[in-house]
């Protein structure tokens, strides 16, 4: 047999095989011989037909079975071989005139190869690091809203803007449908003023796009995963099914004890310091993930290679259960292609970087992620027993291990960013920190 590589250019090249008769004529006749004693032949008893007749009769396709054995293990051990980083899989090219009978069989497949290219983590950029801080008028807002929570609920028979609204945001083409209370304030003020005046069972029409401060609430009170959040525009009924005002709960030591545990919260001072501590805790992880983002979309815009576009996009007609049209590939790999090059980035960070993935890493980031979220529902004080039990079944999950996997990288790569991308550092109000992440 005969292989070899043909370059078409940086990132495109051919494998050309050439399979001759030696290389499968001993598993062909190996076949022919075990296929005798079940062959069935009109005119013939069961085990009694020629092998001449056999091999007319099943040898076509017996060699075809053979040779394509051969050629997809030759296929494998050369790439091995030759150490080739592929994007997709090889790709076997269409040949209307091959002749089976012929005395040599030659196969070709095009490939795609991973790119050659480095990275500048430390080119100079416009990157800003934000320091998000809690100012007093989202500490007094919060503060309201405890008391809102806690408060009594007094039913209502118009919506005004300080109403508590329960109902269903809907849109069937998009799958939403999810019952939730929202207040009124919480919407921005054109979306609010739609409902002032109305009554249980009116129903409200509204734009996602802009619909909150943060795109991220739409995850809340939508139910929208957070792929989908950032540009959603789409309009949604939202029914009303409840009306409700509120008597402010007391500011007293039993709403502190029973908000965040005996005696740790004492005085008004105290919950607003406990506020500003948690809600910038909360933010400095939207800072970090935009800071991520923005390090990437510098890193895909002033990082320049070659993707083998065309073969990436006949690959992807030929992967996944319903295979696609040439349209429906391209755009596929529109839709896919900065991901794809963002990921291809990542790896070479990572090796520029010297980082590596431990599954004690693994292990330590999906504790500290189970703690975060117990303490959440109140299980402010597990024992490391039930962590480690839950953490045990978490990674026992082979794509929730992929999932924490990618976070621990991201983790990771942050880090690596912060240090050498060097970001302007800005300090910022939350409302100034979403009109710089949104342009609101």
């Amino acid at each position: 047999m005969d292989i070899k590589r043909v370059a078409i250019d940086a990132v495109n090249e051919t494998i050309v095989m050439t399979v001759v008769h030696m290389d499968y004529k001993g598993q062909v006749a190996k076949r022919i011989n075990e296929k005798m004693p079940l062959a069935t032949v009109k005119g013939f008893r069961k085990g009694q037909v020629p092998k001449d007749l056999v091999e007319k009769q099943y040898g076509k396709a017996i060699k075809q079975e053979e040779v394509k054995k051969v050629v997809d293990l030759a296929l494998e051990r050369f790439i091995q071989s030759e150490r080739l980083n592929l994007l997709g899989t090889p790709l076997a090219k269409e040949n209307e005139n091959f002749d089976w009978d012929a005395e040599e069989l030659t196969f070709e497949y095009e490939i795609g190869l991973v790119p050659n290219f480095e990275i500048d983590l430390e080119a100079k950029n416009n990157i800003v690091k934000y320091i998000v801080t809690a100012d007093d008028k989202l500490i007094d807002g919060q503060v309201e809203r405890i008391q809102k929570q806690f408060g009594k609920a007094i039913p209502q028979d118009k919506v005004d803007a300080d109403s508590d609204l329960t109902g269903t945001f809907s849109n069937e083409e998009k799958g939403i449908n999810n019952t939730t209370t929202i207040s009124v304030s919480t919407f921005n003020k054109k979306a609010g003023d739609k409902f002032i005046g109305k009554k249980v069972g009116d129903v409200v029409t509204v734009s996602t796009k802009g619909l909150f401060e943060d795109d991220h609430q739409l995850m809340d009170y939508l139910k929208v995963a957070h792929d989908d959040v950032h540009g959603l525009d789409i309009e949604v009924n939202f029914t009303i099914e409840a009306i409700n005002g509120a008597e402010l709960a007391e500011l007293n030591q039993d709403l502190f004890d029973k908000l965040f545990g005996e005696g740790k919260v004492a005085s008004l001072e105290d919950l607003k310091a406990k506020i500003k501590e948690d809600a910038e805790a909360q933010f400095a992880q939207q800072a970090d993930q935009k800071l991520l983002l923005d390090v990437q979309d510098f890193l895909i815009e002033n990082t320049k290679f070659d993707l083998p576009a065309e073969f990436l996009k006949k690959w992807l007609q030929t992967v996944g259960e319903k295979k696609l049209s040439a349209e429906e590939a391209e755009v596929e790999y529109a839709r896919s292609e900065k991901g794809l090059r963002f990921q291809l980035i990542e790896g070479k960070a990572m090796a520029q970087s010297n980082i590596q993935i431990t599954f004690e890493d693994l292990k330590a980031f999906t504790t500290n992620a189970i703690r975060q979220q117990m303490a959440q529902f109140g299980q402010t004080n597990p024992t490391d027993e039930e962590v480690q039990g839950i953490v045990a079944r978490v990674l026992s999950n082979q794509e929730e291990v992929k999932r924490l996997s990618e976070q621990v990288v991201a983790e990771k790569l942050l880090e690596v960013f912060k240090e050498k991308a060097n970001p302007t550092t800005k300090e910022v109000t939350y409302e100034e920190f979403i009109a710089a992440s949104y342009g609101e």
